[in-house]
């Protein structure tokens, strides 16, 4: 099927590949279809998580994994039965980056990740109750190691 975006025109996609967020994205709880649109430079981490429901709206998004090694989050039972996580295999993490104009300064929501069932194509936004984490991660950090 093919989708018109704000960002990238018009896209082919797959069916398969449709993500349904049953409570949306923090502050778009009306936005509840989304595709990864993945970056075709695999030295190039960000990707875009494009809704389907509104094509000017696309997040830029990223692995926390690739820039905080250490990250480390606890999913909810609520979320895991929510989203029909069975095993950790099927779950795939990404935060929602902010991007200045000063590209150095960009940041990662890791307080609020982004949490996907691969394997079902359900996804959820958390907000984690975790002071080790903010909403305005330096991605370009000295100890981010990855990037």
């Amino acid at each position: 099927m093919k989708i018109n975006t704000k960002n990238f025109g018009e896209i082919e996609i797959e069916e398969k590949d449709i993500i349904n967020f049953p409570s949306g994205i923090l502050a778009f709880e009306d936005q509840n279809r989304f595709i990864i649109i993945k970056n075709n430079d695999e030295e190039n981490p960000f990707h875009y998580l494009q809704s389907l429901n509104d094509s000017n709206l696309a997040f830029v998004i990223i692995d926390p994994f690739v820039f905080k090694k250490d990250y480390d989050i606890n999913i909810s039972d609520s979320i895991v039965e929510k989203l029909k996580i069975k095993k950790p295999e099927e779950v795939k993490l990404y935060t929602i980056v902010t991007v200045p104009k000063d590209l150095k300064k960009m940041t990662a929501n890791l307080s609020g990740p982004i949490v996907i069932n691969t394997t079902r194509n359900l996804g959820a936004q958390i907000v984690l109750d975790d002071n080790r984490y903010s909403t305005k991660h330096p991605i370009f950090e000295k100890e981010s190691e990855a990037i």
